[in-house]
Parts: structure tokens; sequence; C-alpha cells
């Protein structure tokens, strides 16, 4: 049986694979460069396997190193994580925040749900609706703090992430291949006329609508039904569908911006820790986006 692995020995571990240097690690690290290679050897010996090939300007990991690090990271951010939860105090008050339904189910419940167990002490009020329901109620002083989508840089705030909008097709229909193609928009949205339509447009593609919806879960539904293609976000694309791209002769409809927006006449801790808890839960999607679009 293999003893178990030191956070500490897997943090050191993770500093030397970024910076290819035991030398710059140790830097970053505040040790000397004789320590962090004694630890990595000790971390070397527990798990049995060499992680790191030496070489004369650096060392690169091993395939063993490569399998071990994205569970390194993970370990080293849970113990973070929770040192910096033990060490901050809970916060207090009401805090009022807007989504969009296109994140009720995957970036932002399992950030909600942890700010409200670690903050039992904050009254939290979620609002999921689309962009002009929730700049209106920012306008009427009915939320603190809403993520909205911006498509022409008329909306200031915070950048979360980028999530282009695309057309989207069933894996078990071929109906971007009709003409005119069945389409699904929401219903009374000048977005679509400006956005969605034009791009088709743009493309000289024919098209009918087929279905409306005033939701992104009705347009889900159309796509997964196999009724009609729709524009969705792409991180919202649903099982068993696809991303219809310049090789189907589509084109992405916009490069939405994601968008944290501020109510200017409310504030304090627990809307700041919300709004942290809303910023790190995009994290994720901000970095696949970086990755698409470098």
């Amino acid at each position: 049986m293999y003893p178990p692995l030191e956070s500490d020995l897997l943090r050191i571990f993770v500093a030397v694979a970024q910076a290819g240097n035991v030398t710059h690690a140790g830097e970053k690290l505040g040790r000397t460069q004789s320590a962090v290679s004694m630890q990595v050897r000790k971390l070397e010996e527990a798990v049995g396997l060499a992680l790191f090939e030496r070489g004369p300007r650096g060392v690169t990991l091993t395939m063993e190193g490569e399998r071990l690090l994205p569970y390194a990271r993970r370990i080293v951010g849970l113990v973070d994580e929770t040192t910096a939860a033990m060490r901050t105090l809970p916060l207090d008050g009401p805090v009022r925040v807007g989504i969009p339904e296109e994140y009720n189910q995957t970036v932002l419940p399992g950030a909600l749900a942890a700010f409200a167990e670690t903050n039992p002490g904050t009254e939290v009020t979620v609002f999921c609706g689309y962009t002009a329901q929730q700049m209106e109620a920012l306008e009427a002083d009915e939320l603190d703090l809403a993520v909205i989508f911006e498509w022409d840089g008329g909306i200031s705030g915070e950048l979360l992430a980028i999530d282009p909008t695309v057309w989207v097709t069933s894996l078990a229909h071929n109906l971007h291949l009709e003409r005119p193609v069945p389409v699904a928009f929401y219903r009374r949205s000048v977005w679509c006329r400006e956005f969605a339509q034009r791009s088709l447009e743009r493309h000289s593609i024919s098209y009918r609508v087929a279905y409306t919806s005033d939701t992104s879960g009705g347009l889900r539904s159309a796509v997964a039904s196999g009724l009609a293609i729709a524009p969705l976000a792409r991180s919202n694309i649903p099982p068993g569908a696809r991303e219809l791209t310049a090789a189907d002769g589509f084109s992405p409809v916009d490069s939405s911006r994601v968008v944290l927006k501020r109510n200017p006449r409310r504030g304090g801790p627990a809307i700041d820790g919300m709004a942290d808890m809303v910023r790190k839960s995009f994290a994720p999607l901000a970095v696949l986006a970086d990755q698409a679009f470098g």
C-alpha cells in the first residue's frame, strides 16, 4: 500500500512543473534549490516513479508526471480554497443576483449553492432572466448583481468570459441541409433580428421559423427533438447536438461577451463576496475561450 501523498510535496511538484526549472520554482516558493530538489525526490520515492526528466536547461515532466499533474493541481487548489474558507468570516446581508438561463444548470448553480452554504447568514435571491429583463431589474434597484450578455459594446461591466453564439443542430438529423432550413428563434427578440437572422442572410441561407420560445431551454428542446436548428451559446450545446461550422456553410452568430454588471446604488461585503464567487465560477469558461481563440 502506498503512503498518502503530502499536499506540500504536491504543491512543490506543481511549482516545478510550471516553472520547468527547480531553481526558478524555489525562488517562487521561497526555498532553496536543494530543498526543492530534495522534496521532489521524496515525492518520487513516495509514488515509486520518476516524475521529471532532468536536462541541462531544466526539467520536463515524464509520462507519469503528466498523469499526476491535474490531480496535484486539484488537491493544491482544494487545500487553498479550504484554507481561505476557514480564515474568512461568514458574510451577512441580502444579495440579489440575476443570471441568464443559459447558465442556470451549468456554470452558476454550484457556485450559488456553495456561497449560500459557506455564508448561512446571507439571504441569496436569484432571478433567472434574459439580458433585457436583468437590465430593467438593475435600473429598478431590484438586483445587486447581474450576469448578462453583451454583443455590440453597448453595455459596460466586468468581462467574465467570451461565449459565442453558434448555430446548433441535432446529431441525429440533417436539418441544416434543408432549404429553407427550419430554425428556432426567441419570440419577439430584437437580438434574433439583428444577429441570428442577419447571419443566415449574410450567407444567403433561406430559412423558415419552425419554432419560437422565450427561453434557451425551449431552443435546446427544438434542436434535441429534430424540429429545428437554433442559435445557442457554445457552452450551452445540448447532448446529442453539435455546432454548425464553416464546413457546413454556417458561421458564429455573435461573439457574446459575458459581463458582470453591478448596481451602483448597492454595495457591501456580501455583494462583493458573491461577485467574487461568480467571477471564479466563470474562470474555467474563460480558459476554454482563450484556448479556442488562441
